[in-house]
């Protein structure tokens, strides 16, 4: 399921394809199952008894890309992000567009002077090359305003996994398992549209929700390559789901974290805390939604997270969804035993 989740087509703002994926694997495991204006799938599980706690859990569906701002006159595309995106992880990339395939290009460094080669690399200087040669027949493929995604596919490798869009939906292929199971709490699943651009989906989905605790499962930064000193790599991978504490757009609930720990602990789930309080996701909306929300962030560390090439280890996926399992199983006891 990972597999076909990572190679849909789900640019922020374009999400159709993915949640159609979604819908169709969950549609006869939900009690209800909503799409509303912005395009979040919002989905209820009913507990097997009442009264019973209510849990929100939330990913997003969309993966950062590109939108064509422009087409010359000798075919080529100009783009810009749709999301947060180094511009140098963009050379020589495959792309797609409306099916079709392309390749972002610079000029090449024979043909540049040592001034152009010192200056930092801006999207202003790449292009898509289509194979097309007039602005007619690149607009046959394309117009301005069209999104374009990475074209990159889903490949594991020892204990790892490589593809494009983890960040999130490996969140959401967690959400997918968790429904596809019963659980005697009050279940909602929010599946979002544009994090990736401000947190925009979340913040209407979550409204009229009001649950005891809300979980955000996300993939995260995992700067753990060779050269890297200890204190810059936030994650490790490998070392299991991360939890976060703080970042830029919500501080997690004290006592929620505790209870994710002691979950974590007792079930013996491995696990390791965010060494940054850099970047932000849907907790921030959330936990400031119906008057305010207790909220915590779990993660899968990514390495070369938001790239086409974002790497993560299976036993860290694993950790992450049997965290989550091991919470709801102790929410349908009250977290007394």
């Amino acid at each position: 399921m990972l597999k076909k989740l990572t190679n849909a087509f789900g640019v922020s703002g374009f999400e159709g394809p993915v949640r159609d994926l979604i819908i169709s694997e969950i549609k006869d495991y939900c009690t209800e199952m909503t799409v509303d204006s912005m395009g979040n799938l919002k989905v209820y599980k009913k507990a097997k008894k009442q009264p019973a706690k209510k849990i929100l859990l939330s990913a997003h569906m969309d993966e950062v890309g590109l939108i064509v701002t422009d087409i010359t006159d000798d075919g080529y595309l100009k783009f810009a992000s749709v999301g947060s995106i180094d511009p140098r992880v963009l050379i020589s990339q495959r792309v797609t567009v409306n099916g079709y395939k392309g390749i972002i290009s610079l000029k090449a460094v024979h043909l540049t002077d040592k001034e152009e080669r010192q200056k930092p690399l801006s999207e202003k200087n790449l292009y898509i090359d289509l194979g097309t040669k007039t602005r007619a027949e690149a607009e046959g493929i394309a117009l301005r305003g069209d999104y374009v995604a990475f074209d990159s596919e889903y490949v594991e490798f020892g204990d790892m996994v490589k593809a494009k869009a983890l960040d999130d939906r490996l969140g959401c292929c967690i959400m997918i398992d968790i429904l596809k199971q019963d659980w005697d709490v009050d279940l909602y699943c929010n599946f979002t549209v544009q994090e990736e651009c401000g947190l925009r989906g979340a913040a209407v989905a979550t409204r009229g929700i009001n649950p005891d605790f809300a979980i955000v499962i996300e993939g995260t930064t995992c700067n753990d390559m060779a050269g890297v000193p200890e204190k810059l790599r936030v994650t490790k991978s490998g070392a299991g789901v991360t939890i976060s504490v703080l970042d830029s757009a919500s501080k997690a609930d004290c006592a929620l974290v505790k209870l994710l720990l002691s979950v974590a602990e007792k079930h013996s789930v491995p696990h390791q805390f965010k060494a940054s309080t850099a970047g932000g996701n849907d907790a921030g909306v959330i936990c400031t939604t119906d008057g305010g929300i207790k909220v915590a962030s779990v993660s899968v560390p990514c390495r070369y997270i938001h790239s086409p090439v974002s790497v993560m280890n299976k036993n860290d996926y694993e950790s992450c969804k049997k965290l989550i399992q091991v919470f709801l199983t102790e929410a349908e006891k009250g977290f007394d035993e």
